[in-house]
């Protein structure tokens, strides 16, 4: 286990598949996202109670957390998105023009655009990282995921109300929307005097905001803005493990 957290480090640099040399799932197979959610997400709670991890020492990559707040598994979840895979959608088109799409998903494959999520399906229901990559009016956006959450501790509906409260205990553990973003360290993408969400591109509701960029412009925005939030997050977790050392 490191005690160290390099936040230039590309994840799936460490997961080569023997077969053609790519890389496979960081979230399922990176030996270092395991290594640095265990350093990050292991502290205490809102409430003083310290949420220890462990993980199993070979993939697949699950992460539990048993005493007596409760039993949790979880899994790493990307909070960052490209789309630069969406051959068969109108993202195509997009996609081609943007020059730097590299260096941006390589920027999204670092520690500042992961998160932990509960990973157990309860009801035979998706989990949250299920649900936000399928919901189309979610569409794997995050910042579109985090009003959910802010909504669901404000007690006001969402796409996602329904498969927040499945989880409702693991949400409880962090009392309130603040308490949840400052343990995951998702500050910047916060308002801290309005407590609302910075979103990527301009928001006025769901089912009115459609999730994916609608040309190149909106996609640049998009693309700087989300790059600006995983410098500043990837800076804050610097800053949250030279308080460790």
């Amino acid at each position: 286990m490191t005690n160290r957290i390099d936040t230039s480090f590309i994840m799936y640099t460490d997961t080569p598949n023997k077969r053609n040399g790519e890389g496979r799932d960081p979230d399922t197979y990176s030996r270092t996202l395991r290594d640095y959610h265990l350093l990050l997400w292991s502290k205490p709670l809102p409430n003083g109670k310290y949420f220890k991890l462990t993980a199993k020492e070979k993939p697949r990559y699950y992460f539990q957390h048993n005493s007596d707040l409760g039993e949790f598994w979880l899994s790493s979840d990307a909070i960052t998105h490209t789309y630069k895979n969406r051959a068969n959608t109108s993202m195509a088109g997009i996609i081609d023009e943007i020059t730097n799409i590299d260096a941006f998903y390589d920027l999204g494959s670092t520690i500042g655009a992961y998160i932990i999520f509960p990973a157990n399906m309860i009801d035979k229901q998706p989990t949250m990282n299920m649900i936000r990559g399928t919901h189309k009016k979610i569409d794997d956006r995050f910042d579109f995921t985090l009003e959910c959450i802010r909504r669901w501790y404000l007690d006001i509906d969402s796409p996602l109300f329904k498969h927040i409260d499945r989880y409702r205990n693991f949400f409880n553990l962090f009392e309130d929307f603040v308490g949840y973003y400052k343990f995951f360290l998702l500050d910047d993408l916060v308002d801290e005097k309005s407590g609302k969400i910075r979103f990527w591109l301009p928001f006025k509701d769901f089912g009115i905001t459609k999730p994916l960029p609608a040309n190149v412009d909106e996609y640049n925005e998009y693309m700087n803005n989300v790059m600006d939030f995983i410098n500043a997050r990837n800076a804050r977790i610097a800053s949250a493990c030279s308080e460790l050392q």
